[in-house]
């Protein structure tokens, strides 16, 4: 079984107080967070930053630091079977515009209660639970 590494970024703003989440939108139901894969002579955080500009057209891109969770699947593609990990940091913008790559077909900006209902897949939607969770303790502690 061949293996792949890949890092994104569960991508947030803040408009008014409110936290809003980037879903990027593969086909008609799949909605995913920014990723791909690692490049020469690349880090993790450099690679997330670049499939986030590379995906979204967004560079003001601020990682959060304690937050790291890992994404494990299995999936076939012309015949093989590829066991694919992604590692998703959490990382704050403050641009709103998006300029999606040929690789999505739409994307939205998104509540966490409305993000949770637009993810399919379980394991994405505890990584977004868990950068809610996060978030959410990081801003109780500056009160």
């Amino acid at each position: 079984m061949l293996k792949e590494l890949s890092f994104g970024a569960v991508l947030f703003r803040v408009e008014k107080g409110k936290i809003y989440y980037l879903l990027l939108q593969h086909s008609k139901n799949y909605f995913n967070f920014p990723k791909g894969g690692l490049e020469k002579d690349e880090g993790a955080i450099r690679a997330a930053k670049r499939e986030i500009l590379e995906e979204t057209g967004i560079k003001d891109v601020k990682i959060i630091k304690g937050f790291k969770e890992k994404n494990n699947y299995i999936f076939r593609q012309k015949g093989k079977l590829i066991f694919k990990t992604v590692i998703f940091f959490l990382a704050q913008t403050k641009e709103e515009k998006v300029t999606i790559s040929k690789e999505h077909i739409g994307y939205k900006w998104l509540s966490y209660e409305d993000a949770i209902s637009f993810l399919r897949i379980k394991d994405l939607k505890k990584i977004l639970k868990k950068a809610d969770d996060f978030l959410k303790s990081l801003q109780n502690k500056s009160r």
